[in-house]
């Protein structure tokens, strides 16, 4: 329609112009218009008329359906030339009512009961939205008193006694005591004992949300949950105070078989009801304003001195992040969060933990942690992969309770039981176990642990005792013969991995004119001599951040730095050390040679190096590198009584704040580097050391000549004077007239190098 309007509009435009150019009359914009009025031309689709006003003439047809056609008839025409409207049938089949067009007026208005009707509901959403709007005002309020959170004040953490310490437990395991007391700490608090968790995470400043978390937690009050009575910062460090159980976590009981034998003891009824326990206090948990626990295992469930499990370590999920491990649902291990149905999968391992007394997430098919981890997360296979739970004989109440632990491990969330299911179950279980007697089974169990505790506690604590004192014995001589980290790692994985340092710092010395000190020394005086020598450079070692590699023959190696890094101290230890045994050397004496002094030559290097056991039988630790072979020169280039440094150490003491007093030796030729700048290190400036005095240059030549005179004049005089191998001591010098650097170094304080 748009284009025949288009293409009508340019003939009549074309037929107007054709006029004014046939009969050669002007073009003006008013005789223009007056041709495109009263006029008719034929259009692309018929005779187009156009009246007086330029409107074209047309006739309109209004058409319609019913329901029963499935065609328009016409209903209407209408003439715009006259105006005028014609009917087209006169009994037309209209879809409204009796068949009759709607009509043009308006209607009398809705029913006065249809108002009121109306007017009664908005009354009331009204009211509802105001009632609304106070009651969030009233939760605003009250979630604004949830928000406040003070600590408790430190000074009402005392300190505990040793007899308020002790473990209930008959079984010693100090290893990982000693790693459970680095984390959790324990003091009193009202009157109670408690423990400290240190929440790491948390710098004391909490956010609104971790406040409210914190607020419910004090709320709970549950005889299988643990009291949370608040936090208290110590000095810089955050700590939750939380109620102190005796026994210590589950998963120490269950590793504890002196104490808790499957035999007498932890039967089937006790193990039952140690389900119980842990499924009641996550019932009541899961009911509570907390919700959710997110981190359930058996080291957060806690045993105290009545057997009664309890949960701990719940809520404030915002400062302690869950983590994922062996007890971590496949749902959180893919996309880390928390859940009840994650909750109920944990309860499900922890399950498993205490019907078979095995390690966490037992199971024939893998012994490696992290690729259960990779499995369970995977969930690739047609089952999904989970730990065995098997026994050689299971009965009907067993049966039931292995149904029940295998349903909380089900891979779908919706599939696993909630823990209201779990503690009507187990309850169901646990009745038919104790039966309708009058002694309730808690009194039954203490009755038990009482007569097992007092026909054992002797024996075991004997036996304890004595195991203790052999295990501390042998690890006091493995400490002395390997780093105390290098043994921790044999003892749990039997092996150890090399590790590449950055930056260490060596030191080498032996003792100058050996060879003839030994040529004038029974074997016997030679072992003394190095044993009186090299225990008094323990003693030092002692002193200082430094680790004894070896010894061999008159060699003295130890390194600063490795196994446990510390910074740029390496070298500031080293040249302490170093400078302390050069001025205990200077007053030291033989004992079957009094009033001989002993001569050391001193190397120290410093860069990077290896380290890794070699060896199975009689393991050493070694060091790699050339920065040994590079410490080694530095001592076969040095002179006696020198400590001979290299440029690297000197830069590293530089950017220290201990200021070293050093000179320059000038180039020296080492082998496999070339010649390099080194230095003498004299002292420092804050420390005065008895150093004794090198020999010069110029007396290096018959130093070895004065040392066999000395030795052999002291036999002389030895065998003159009919003397004794005397105790340590210290003489002015050998005779009047020897020269300074043949003379021992005399010193009021000789505890000030041991």
């Amino acid at each position: 329609d748009f284009l025949a309007g288009y293409f009508n509009a340019v003939l009549l435009f074309g037929h107007s112009l054709k006029k004014f150019v046939v009969s050669q009359s002007p073009v003006s914009p008013l005789s223009l218009i007056n041709e495109f009025r009263n006029t008719t031309f034929e259009g692309v689709v018929g005779p187009v008329t156009l009246d007086e006003f330029g409107d074209i003439d047309t006739n309109l047809t209004l058409l319609y359906t019913s329901q029963t056609a499935n065609h328009f008839r016409p209903l209407l025409y209408f003439n715009t030339q006259n105006n005028k409207t014609r009917e087209a049938t006169n009994s037309p089949n209209f879809i409204w009512k009796n068949h009759k067009l709607p009509s043009d007026t308006p209607g009398t208005g809705p029913h006065v009961l249809t108002i009121a009707v109306f007017t009664l509901t908005g009354i009331v959403i009204l009211v509802l939205i105001i009632s609304l709007v106070i009651l969030r005002k009233y939760r605003r309020d009250n979630e604004r008193r949830w928000k406040k959170w003070s600590h408790i004040p430190p000074e009402e953490i005392l300190p505990l006694e040793t007899s308020e310490t002790s473990h209930v437990s008959l079984k010693i395991d100090e290893d990982k005591r000693r790693d459970a007391t680095q984390r959790l700490r324990q003091g009193k608090y009202d009157k109670k004992v408690v423990i400290l968790k240190d929440l790491k995470n948390s710098d004391g400043n909490f956010s609104e949300k971790q406040k409210i978390e914190l607020n419910k937690l004090l709320q709970i009050d549950y005889y299988n949950l643990t009291k949370f009575y608040g936090t208290v910062k110590i000095d810089t460090m955050i700590f939750g105070v939380i109620e102190y159980c005796e026994r210590g976590s589950l998963r120490d009981v269950l590793n504890d078989k002196i104490s808790y034998p499957d035999g007498t003891f932890m039967d089937w009824e006790f193990k039952i009801s140690v389900m119980y326990d842990i499924a009641k206090g996550m019932s009541y948990l899961h009911s509570s304003k907390t919700e959710v626990h997110g981190r359930l295992k058996s080291t957060n469930c806690v045993v105290d001195n009545r057997m009664v499990v309890k949960i701990t370590d719940f809520g404030c999920n915002s400062i302690l992040p869950p983590r994922k491990d062996l007890w971590t649902a496949p749902e959180h291990l893919r996309h880390a969060d928390v859940s009840q149905k994650g909750d109920v999968y944990s309860y499900g391992i922890i399950a498993q933990e205490i019907i078979l007394r095995r390690e966490t997430f037992y199971t024939r098919q893998c012994r490696d942690n992290r690729e259960k981890l990779y499995r369970v997360e995977s969930g690739k296979g047609a089952k999904p992969f989970r730990p065995d739970l098997t026994l050689e004989t299971v009965g009907e109440k067993q049966m039931e309770v292995y149904t029940l632990v295998k349903s909380c491990w089900e891979e779908d969330p919706e599939k696993r039981p909630d823990f209201k299911k779990i503690e009507s179950t187990l309850a169901k279980i646990f009745s038919n176990f104790h039966g309708q007697t009058n002694e309730s089974y808690m009194d039954t169990l203490i009755r038990r642990l009482q007569l097992y505790s007092r026909n054992l506690e002797h024996l075991v604590e004997e036996r304890t005792e004595l195991y203790k004192a052999e295990r501390d014995r042998a690890d006091r001589l493995n400490f002395m013969l390997l780093p105390r980290p290098v043994v921790k790692s044999l003892k749990e994985t039997g092996l150890v991995e090399p590790e590449l340092f950055e930056e260490v710092t060596i030191y080498f010395s032996d003792i100058v004119g050996f060879t003839t000190l030994c040529k004038y020394s029974t074997p016997m005086e030679v072992v003394d001599m190095l044993n009186d020598i090299y225990k008094n450079f323990d003693h030092i070692l002692d002193h200082h951040d430094v680790y004894k590699v070896e010894t061999i023959g008159d060699a003295y190696m130890v390194v600063s730095g490795l196994p446990k890094r510390n910074g740029n101290r390496h070298a500031v230890d080293i040249s302490m050390m170093a400078l302390d045994i050069l001025s205990f050397m200077g007053s030291f004496e033989l004992r079957h040679l009094p009033g001989l002094p002993v001569w050391i030559r001193i190397g120290i290097h410093s860069g990077p190096c290896a380290a890794g056991v070699v060896g199975i039988k009689m393991p050493r630790y070694c060091l790699f590198g050339d920065t040994v072979n590079t410490a080694s020169r530095m001592e076969s280039t040095g002179l006696p009584l020198r400590i001979h440094v290299s440029g690297s150490t000197i830069n590293i003491l530089k950017r220290t704040d201990c200021q070293f007093q050093y000179e320059e030796r000038g180039e020296t030729y080492l082998k496999g580097r070339g010649t390099e700048i080194t230095y003498w290190l004299t002292g420092t400036e804050d420390k005065k050391y008895h150093l004794p005095t090198p020999p010069s240059v110029e007396n290096q030549q018959r130093l070895h000549d004065d040392l066999a005179e000395m030795i052999t004049n002291s036999l002389q005089k030895r065998e003159n004077e009919g003397s004794k191998a005397q105790e340590l001591s210290r003489v002015g010098s050998y005779r009047s007239g020897t020269l300074e650097y043949l003379q021992l170094v005399s010193t009021e304080n000789f505890t000030t190098y041991i």
